[in-house]
């Protein structure tokens, strides 16, 4: 399926973190409604199957949160690393094997995180929910060789935090003219409250196997402004590594409890 192999995992670790969050602005193009819908209709469809497929793997997951005081220095450290795997259903298992105790302030970092961490963060799309976006083609953009589709991503209708836990995402991913395949998001998770924002990550994914696009390397460098005028800077770097065929070890994670975080899943009050 894939003519080329793009080693991003080795231009994440040979790059600085300002230099990769360095890109370009696409091109602006124009696309048909029929041509949108058809390209749309089929990188969904294509994500629906790399999801399916993402339930044979297992894979490692390493997330490390900062907190950005005056002159840049960290005043915070949340780190938290993970094996993971999905079931067939696409319910998602991750046995913590590294998780000192926060540096952060309590209530720093809250389910809603921890679900877009999993989720909306790397994945940007969930397959099942695909029917609750917008989608509009904003141009064309060549990264690393590829030729790429930009789409701008928005949710039909925000969920009401007060009746739905559903987390949907809203910014753009970056698409390959040729399989038709996510190799890149940028975006957040939605809804948002008064006292609960969320940064804007950037994705992006490495082919697996000769087959598949998997998220690779996630970062996040964002201010979040809370109703109060309250600021909080934050520096966030996430690896997925380590992918290998593992569905047999989903029973040990299912035997085995996640340990309880030691940070209070409430939101933060700046």
């Amino acid at each position: 399926m894939m003519k080329r192999f793009i080693t991003l995992s080795l231009i994440l670790l040979a790059v600085s973190a300002a230099v990769f969050a360095q890109t370009t602005a696409p091109v602006k193009g124009s696309m048909s409604p029929a041509e949108t819908a058809r390209i749309v209709k089929a990188f969904t469809t294509n994500e629906g199957a790399f999801r399916e497929a993402l339930t044979l793997y297992a894979f490692n997951r390493s997330a490390t949160i900062n907190t950005i005081g005056l002159g840049g220095n960290i005043t915070g450290t949340y780190r938290r690393d993970s094996y993971m795997t999905f079931t067939q259903a696409g319910e998602r298992f991750e046995k913590i094997v590294f998780f000192p105790m926060p540096s952060t302030e309590p209530g720093l970092v809250t389910a809603e995180d921890l679900e877009d961490m999993g989720g909306v963060n790397p994945f940007a799309l969930e397959p099942s929910a695909v029917d609750k976006y917008n989608f509009s083609f904003i141009g064309n953009e060549k990264i690393d060789g590829l030729n790429l589709y930009v789409f701008e991503v928005t949710p039909k209708v925000i969920p009401d935090p007060k009746k739905s836990k559903l987390r949907l995402f809203t910014g753009r991913v970056w698409v390959d003219q040729d399989d038709l395949l996510i190799v890149k998001s940028k975006g957040k998770g939605v809804p948002e409250t008064k006292v609960n924002k969320f940064p804007i990550f950037e994705t992006w994914r490495e082919n697996v196997d000769g087959k598949y696009w998997f998220p690779s390397y996630s970062a996040s460098d964002d201010e979040l402004v809370f109703d109060n005028g309250a600021v909080l800077k934050l520096k966030i770097r996430i690896k997925f590594t380590n992918y290998r065929v593992g569905r047999s070890e989903v029973r040990i994670l299912d035997d085995d409890p996640t340990p309880t975080p030691t940070v209070s899943p409430t939101p933060i009050k700046p």
